[in-house]
């Protein structure tokens, strides 16, 4: 097969690691800039242009989209769907989860475990939106906020309502949302292929920091899932429409609620922590559901 990986990075661990798997199973692999790509939209031969060369005859493409490079690196895989190009997630699922107020009222829709969430635009709001999920102390998160950036705990009402009209005083767009307390700073990351969870891991928040994300020194370990947490983490990533995916829960006192679902999981820290080929499975999903020339029913434009 002929497969392309789209990174800005090709030095980057999970970039790396995919091409490892893709080279060792005997596939011609290239790593892609997708910002250094242009399209030409046409409908008798829409084309991806890389480098002044059309990048054609690929089976399939492994989209690794940074956050904030969402809208464009969307655009690309969606322009590789449009030539028939297999992609391991398709560009609406990624936009999809990309959005979390979206993701989250997709999630609330299909009923799966969450943290109470509050959202509000006006500053005159804030009290109401304070007391919708419980009172302090809560969590804020902003929307476009990555690996636990933008993510503040806030102990009281009062510095709830400052950190709110500080943000909203930026006009940034944030979420409000309950403090699973006995979740003690510890997340589960679930990393999911082709509607199975192929692996899982425990992320221990560092000593006084309730964020667990490993970017913020946090420790991981292997983990034993339990039958209701793998089954969330499988119906998530199904409501998301992803094929490839990390799902992050938390273990309350209400059962497993889910934090965020990332369409481009890093494979660093899951592979460390557990041992699993996630780059190999990877590629193998790939190898038996890339149907060349075929656009799923799912896509809508």
């Amino acid at each position: 097969m002929k497969i392309a990986i789209l990174s800005q990075d090709a030095s980057l661990y999970s970039t790396k690691r995919l091409k490892e798997a893709a080279t060792e199973r005997e596939h011609e692999v290239r790593v892609i800039n997708y910002l250094r790509c242009y399209m030409n939209i046409t409908s008798h031969k829409p084309t991806v242009v890389y480098q002044g060369n059309p990048l054609e005859e690929y089976d399939a493409v492994i989209p690794r989209i940074g956050a904030s490079r969402t809208f464009y690196g969307t655009a690309v895989v969606r322009q590789f769907e449009l030539m028939g190009v297999f992609s391991a997630n398709e560009s609406q699922a990624i936009s999809r989860s990309r959005d979390k107020l979206r993701c989250l009222q997709i999630l609330a829709r299909e009923g799966i475990g969450l943290p109470v969430t509050g959202f509000a635009h006006a500053t005159q709001d804030i009290d109401g939106l304070i007391e919708t999920v419980g009172g302090a102390p809560l969590v804020i998160k902003l929307l476009e906020g990555t690996q636990g950036i933008g993510v503040v705990l806030a102990e009281t009402h009062q510095a709830a309502k400052s950190v709110i009209e500080a943000f909203r005083g930026l006009d940034a767009n944030i979420l409000v949302q309950e403090f699973i307390k006995e979740a003690k700073g510890a997340d589960i990351r679930c990393f999911v292929i082709g509607g199975k969870v192929v692996a899982s891991m425990k992320r221990q928040g560092a000593e006084g920091e309730f964020r667990s994300n490993l970017h913020r020194g946090g420790k991981a370990e292997k983990i034993k899932l339990t039958p209701e947490e793998r089954s969330t983490a499988v119906r998530s990533v199904k409501a998301m429409g992803l094929r490839v995916a990390g799902v992050d829960l938390l273990r309350s006192n209400h059962g497993p609620v889910v934090m965020e679902i990332n369409s481009s999981p890093g494979l660093e820290g899951i592979e460390t922590a557990t041992g699993v080929d996630v780059a190999g499975k990877i590629i193998d999903f790939i190898e038996k559901n890339a149907v060349p020339n075929k656009l799923s029913d799912r896509i809508r434009y």
